[in-house]
C-alpha cells in the first residue's frame, strides 16, 4: 500500500512555513556512520510565539462559547436526570448500577462536591433546580472539558503537518459546531468522552513524530505513556473509548510491521519497541480502566439501588446491608431470596401476572430489583410430615435435600413441566402453581451443592457462600436463568427456564441464597462473607455488557422521538429536542453545523478516493511526492481521519441497542480531521494564495453557519416557528 516503503531515512518534513529543520540523512542504526558536526534537535515541532497566541485565542473563545448563559436553563435538562443522579450517589456513597464505566460520573460527583451539593436532589427530568444547588458549577466542569477540545484540535492539526490555516480550520470546527457546543454545556458524559478522545489523538500524533525522529528519547517515552493514559481515561468514561484504542492498536501494528522489515534495525531494538508498546499501550490503559473501578468500589461503600446487579458476597460487604444478619445455614421454613450466578444475574421472581401462552400459569422471571416478589419459603415435599407447616425449623438443607419453594407473596409453588418455555422453546417452562395444600410432584426440586467459598467439604447449604443447582425431581432439568428478556407482557424481565440438556456447570444454572430469614438459626457476621476486587470487577463489567445489549427498541411501542438510526447521522437528517418545547420554555435543539457535518461526510469519500488514485498512480511508477516523508504525513492524516471515523461510526450499524444522535459525536471529530486534511491537500495543489483562500472560504462558511444556528446551543425561549428558516430539511423536528 505504501509507494515509498523502505525509503524513510530522513526526519519529518513539515509542509507548513514554520517547518522544523530536517535531520541529517544518517542511519540511526549504523554505528560506523560519522556523527553530525552539530547535535540536531530531536523534537518535530517547536511552538512559535504565533502558535501560542493562536492557541490562547482559541482557548478563550472556547471558554466563552461554553460558559455563556450556562445557567439560563434552571431546570434538569435531558440526561442530566441520569448523570446528576449518579453524582448524587457518589456524594452519598450509595452503590448504584449503570451501563457506562465510572470515570466521567465520578468527575460529575467531584463537580457536585465542588459546588457544595449534598446529594439529596432527585434530578427529575424537567424539574427546577432548588436555590441551594449550584448546578452552574457542575455544568461548568463539563464545559471546561468541552472547551479543552478546541486548542487540542489546533495543535493536533499542526502535528499532523497540516498548514497553519488548515489547523485553524480544524480548531474552528471544534469550536463552532452547534451540536458539540450544546452538549458540552450540561451535566453529561459526552464532553469528557470527546476531550479524552481528542487528547488521545493528540498524544498519538505527537508520539508518532518522535518515533520518526527520536525513538527512545525522554520525549518519546513521555508521549507513548501519555497515549496509554489518555486511552485508559477515554475507555473509562464510555466504552466508545475502546474504538480509540483500536485506532492506536492498528497504527501500532503497522509500525511494528514496518520495523520488522527494517533489516538494519538490531533485534534487541525491535524487541524493546515491542516491550515499550505492551507496557504503554496495553498495560497502562488496562491499569487506568481497572483503577477507575477500584475508585468506584471504594467510594460507593454503602448499600444502594444498584446492589442487585452485583454478587451477593459483594453486597454483604456494603455498609447498610443486612446480609451479615443472615443465618449462616439454611433450613426448612426459612424465607430466602435466590440469586442467579450468571454474569449480571438477577433474583428469582414471580408476580400475579400469567403467561399468555403455554400453561398460562403464574409467571416466574429473574429480576434485578429487590421487592417482596423475590421472596420464597423453603417447604418440605408433599409426601413428608409437616409438608404444609409454615413454621421455621432448624432442620438444615443439605446437598441432595428435596424441597418445595413457595412464593411468599402469592403462596404458589415453583413448578416445571413438559411445556415449552415462552421464548427459549427448546427448554421447559417454569411457572408458579397451586398453593400450600394443592400441588403435585412437579413442585419438587433436588438441591445439588456445587461449591462453597468457606466450607467446600461440608454438605450443608450456606447463605451467600454456597453455589447450588436446583434439579427438577420429575424431569431432571435444571432451573436456569439467562440474558434472554421476555416481551412486554413479562415486563422485559429475564426468562427463567428448566434446562433439559446443556452444561450443568454453566453459571446460569447456579444459584445462591442471598437474603435469609430464620429466627431459629444463629446469625452470621461480615467476617463470614469475603469477596475480591477482580471478581467484582468482572461481574460488574459483564453486567454492564448484558444491560447494554438489553437496551433494544421495543417492537410493541412507537419509536421514541429522541432515538435515531446511524444512517441519519453523517447526513444530519435529524435533530434532537433536549427538553420541553413550549413557546416560553428555554429550549435546546441538538443539531450540527451543516457545513461541518455535510462537508466532513463528503471529505471522507473525497480523501479516500484521492488516496486510491495515488495508489493506482504509484503502481504505474508515477511519483507524486517530493519526499517519502510528505507521503507518510499524507497517509498518516488519512488514517487518523478516515479510519478513526470508520472505527467510531461503523460499529453502530451492527449494534442492537437503541441509538441517539450524540453517539456520532466522537466519529464526527475524526471526520472533521479528514475535512481539514482534504481542504488543505487539495488547496496545496495551487499557489499558496489560492490555497489559503480556499481554506479561509471554508472557515468563513463554518463561522456563518454557526452564527445562524447558535441559538439552538445557547438556548431560546420563543416559539420554534420563529426559526422556520433554519429548518433546512423536512426531517428536522424543529417545530413539527
Amino acid at each position: 500500500m505504501d509507494p515509498h516503503d523502505g525509503l524513510r531515512k530522513r526526519a519529518v518534513a513539515d509542509i507548513s512555513e514554520e517547518a522544523a529543520p530536517l535531520l541529517p540523512e544518517t542511519d540511526l542504526y549504523d554505528k560506523t556512520a560519522k556523527p553530525p558536526r552539530t547535535t540536531p534537535k530531536v523534537f518535530t515541532w517547536q511552538p512559535t510565539t504565533r502558535d501560542y497566541i493562536i492557541g490562547a485565542i482559541f482557548t478563550a473563545l472556547a471558554l466563552w462559547t461554553r460558559l455563556y448563559k450556562i445557567k439560563w436553563a434552571d431546570y434538569v435538562v435531558w440526561d442530566e436526570a441520569h448523570f446528576g443522579k449518579f453524582a448524587s450517589h457518589y456524594i452519598k456513597r450509595d452503590f448504584y448500577f449503570d451501563v457506562h464505566p465510572p470515570l466521567g460520573k465520578m468527575l460529575n460527583g467531584l463537580a457536585g462536591v465542588m459546588a457544595g451539593y449534598n446529594g439529596t436532589f432527585e434530578f427529575e427530568s424537567g424539574h427546577k433546580y432548588p436555590e441551594e444547588i449550584n448546578y452552574g458549577v457542575m455544568r461548568i466542569v463539563n464545559a471546561l472539558f468541552g472547551a479543552g477540545t478546541v486548542p487540542l484540535a489546533y495543535y493536533t492539526g499542526i502535528h499532523l503537518h497540516l498548514s497553519r490555516p488548515a489547523a485553524v480550520l480544524l480548531a474552528s470546527m471544534a469550536l463552532l459546531d452547534v451540536a458539540l457546543l450544546c452538549i458540552s454545556r450540561f451535566i453529561l458524559l459526552d464532553s469528557m468522552l470527546l476531550f479524552f478522545t481528542c487528547l488521545s489523538v493528540y498524544t498519538l500524533v505527537v508520539f508518532r513524530n518522535y518515533q520518526k525522529t527520536a525513538p527512545f528519547s525522554a520525549q518519546w517515552w513521555f508521549w507513548i505513556f501519555a497515549t496509554g493514559l489518555t486511552l485508559g481515561a477515554c475507555a473509562s468514561v464510555k466504552w466508545v473509548g475502546f474504538f480509540a484504542i483500536a485506532l492506536v492498536g492498528l497504527h501500532t501494528i503497522e509500525e511494528l510491521w514496518d520495523m520488522f522489515g527494517d533489516l538494519k534495525m538490531p533485534p534487541t531494538t525491535y524487541v524493546q519497541h515491542w516491550i515499550a508498546r505492551i507496557l504503554a499501550l496495553i498495560v497502562t490503559p488496562i491499569a487506568v480502566y481497572m483503577f477507575s473501578f477500584w475508585l468506584h468500589f471504594t467510594i460507593l461503600n454503602r448499600s444502594g439501588p444498584g446492589d442487585a446487579q452485583m454478587s451477593s458476597l459483594f453486597q454483604a460487604n456494603l455498609l447498610g446491608s443486612n446480609f451479615e444478619n443472615n443465618p449462616i445455614h439454611v433450613a426448612y421454613g426459612s424465607k430466602i431470596t435466590l440469586k442467579n450466578n450468571g454474569h449480571g444475574g438477577g433474583l428469582l421472581h414471580s408476580h400475579v401476572q400469567r403467561f399468555p401462552t403455554g400453561s398460562e400459569q403464574q409467571q416466574v422471571t429473574c429480576y434485578h430489583h429487590k421487592d417482596e416478589n423475590n421472596g420464597w419459603f423453603i417447604r418440605k415435599p408433599w409426601d413428608q410430615p409437616g409438608f404444609n407447616s409454615t413454621e421455621e425449623t432448624d432442620e438444615l438443607i443439605k446437598d441432595g435435600s428435596i424441597i418445595r419453594l413457595v412464593h411468599s407473596s402469592t403462596s404458589r409453588n415453583l413448578h416445571s413441566h413438559n411445556v415449552k418455555a415462552p421464548v427459549t422453546t427448546s427448554q421447559n417452562e417454569v411457572s408458579c402453581y397451586g398453593n400450600n395444600t394443592v400441588g403435585d410432584r412437579n413442585d419438587l426440586w433436588k438441591v445439588e451443592k456445587v461449591d462453597d467459598t468457606v466450607d467446600s467439604k461440608g454438605k450443608e447449604i450456606r447463605a451467600l457462600t454456597t453455589r447450588l443447582r436446583l434439579r427438577h425431581l420429575v424431569t431432571g432439568c435444571l432451573l436456569r436463568s439467562h440474558s434472554v428478556s421476555l416481551p412486554q407482557w413479562g415486563f422485559k424481565q429475564n426468562e427463567v427456564v428448566c434446562e433439559k440438556k446443556g452444561d450443568p456447570n454453566s453459571r446460569n444454572n447456579m444459584w445462591n441464597v442471598e437474603q435469609h430469614f430464620n429466627e431459629k438459626l444463629p446469625m452470621g457476621s461480615k467476617a463470614d462473607f469475603k469477596t475480591s476486587f477482580i471478581k467484582d470487577f468482572i461481574d460488574l463489567n459483564v453486567a454492564m455488557w448484558t444491560s447494554n445489549n438489553a437496551l433494544t427498541p421495543d417492537p410493541d411501542k412507537e419509536p421514541d422521538a429522541l432515538t435515531s438510526a446511524p444512517y441519519q447521522w453523517p447526513l444530519m437528517l435529524v435533530g434532537l429536542r433536549m427538553c420541553a418545547w413550549g413557546d416560553s420554555d428555554v429550549k435546546f435543539w441538538l443539531i450540527g453545523n451543516p457545513v461541518i457535518w455535510w462537508g466532513s461526510t463528503a471529505s471522507i469519500v473525497i480523501i479516500s478516493l484521492v488516496f486510491f488514485v495515488y495508489i493506482l498512480r504509484a503502481q504505474r511508477k508515477i511519483d507524486d511526492w517530493k519526499t517519502p516523508e510528505s507521503w507518510d504525513n499524507f497517509w498518516f492524516a488519512v488514517k487518523v481521519g478516515v479510519i478513526g471515523w470508520v472505527l467510531h461510526y461503523g460499529p453502530f450499524w451492527i449494534m442492537g441497542r437503541v441509538t441517539y444522535l450524540h453517539h456520532y459525536f466522537p466519529a464526527l471529530y475524526f471526520a472533521m480531521i479528514a475535512f481539514s486534511h482534504t481542504v488543505d491537500h487539495i488547496g496545496s495543489k495551487f499557489p499558496k494564495l489560492i490555497h489559503y483562500a480556499l481554506v479561509l472560504a471554508v472557515n468563513i462558511a463554518v463561522i456563518a453557519n454557526f452564527l445562524y444556528f447558535k441559538d439552538f446551543a445557547f438556548g431560546f425561549n420563543t416559539s420554534a416557528f420563529g426559526y422556520t428558516g433554519r429548518k433546512w430539511l423536512k426531517s428536522w423536528n424543529l417545530h413539527d
